[in-house]
């Protein structure tokens, strides 16, 4: 087996746990939510999703196939950004569809990632600019470009959001406000590299607490579908901000650069 981190292991179990909900499902996951219903061959774009994501997050955790299983996991999801996410963004504006692109960007970033720790030598002569720091550059500045509008989400649903703030917590609307400060907070350190390893992981601790403390106690006490998929998505967020988080190991916790080493 072939684990870089625990961001990257815990990533590859969730790729593969969603691939499975897929299957059984015989339906998208969150994840790849919205597609219209009156999408051709819907239903086989449903299991391509499904075995896209078990097959790769398979393949993530053994030596031989990491790198084709990275490789085929971020052409799948930049292809999901950038034909059907964007398009239907630009097309009908809305914070709706932009959470969706923002969550794909944070899927596609994870991916990158994974494709720049084990890009071969092969594909550092074909896809230069995709692998090494360049390649790394960019999975951030996806990162750090999606955190922003899930920042500001906070604000525009402001009473969703206060009302998801956990009861035994005091002051409810100030904590609403507080993170969505802090996402847009962390997007921009990361998109200019500034305290970027520490805003990536603060991001990482943010969505886990948000797992945590506002999805499991809904389940706990009896969820709906929507609930559900709500869970889905926070926790596939985390895993991949978790792997964006990794690959800035062995820069300074408060470097100033992106580029900074340690000493």
């Amino acid at each position: 087996m072939r684990i870089a981190s625990w961001g990257h292991a815990v990533f590859a179990a969730t790729m593969i746990t969603l691939g499975i909900m897929g299957l059984i499902k015989g339906d998208f996951t969150p994840i790849w939510l919205p597609v219209p219903k009156g999408v051709p061959a819907r239903e086989v774009l449903a299991y391509l999703c499904a075995f896209t994501s078990l097959v790769p997050g398979i393949g993530l955790f053994w030596q031989r196939t990491a790198a084709v299983a990275s490789r085929v996991l971020l052409g799948f999801l930049l292809a999901w950004l950038l034909l059907l996410d964007v398009p239907h963004l630009f097309l009908d504006p809305g914070m709706e569809l932009t959470w969706a692109a923002c969550q794909t960007a944070v899927m596609v970033a994870a991916a990158w990632v994974l494709y720049v720790w084990f890009a071969g030598d092969r594909d550092a002569q074909r896809l230069g600019f995709a692998t090494g720091d360049r390649g790394l550059r960019i999975a951030r500045a996806l990162y750090g470009l999606a955190l922003i509008p899930f920042g500001i989400a906070h604000f525009t649903y402001i009473e969703r959001t206060t009302s998801m703030v956990p009861g035994w917590l005091p002051w409810h609307l100030a904590w609403a406000y507080f993170f969505g400060c802090t996402f847009i907070a962390a997007g921009v350190a990361v998109l200019i590299g500034v305290y970027a390893r520490l805003a990536a992981t603060l991001s990482v601790l943010q969505l886990g607490m948000f797992t945590l403390l506002v999805w499991v106690p809904i389940l706990v006490a009896g969820p709906s579908a929507s609930d559900w998929s709500e869970f889905v998505v926070s926790w596939a967020l985390t895993a991949a901000a978790w792997v964006v988080a990794d690959s800035y190991r062995g820069l300074p916790w408060l470097a100033a650069s992106s580029r900074e080493r340690a000493a």
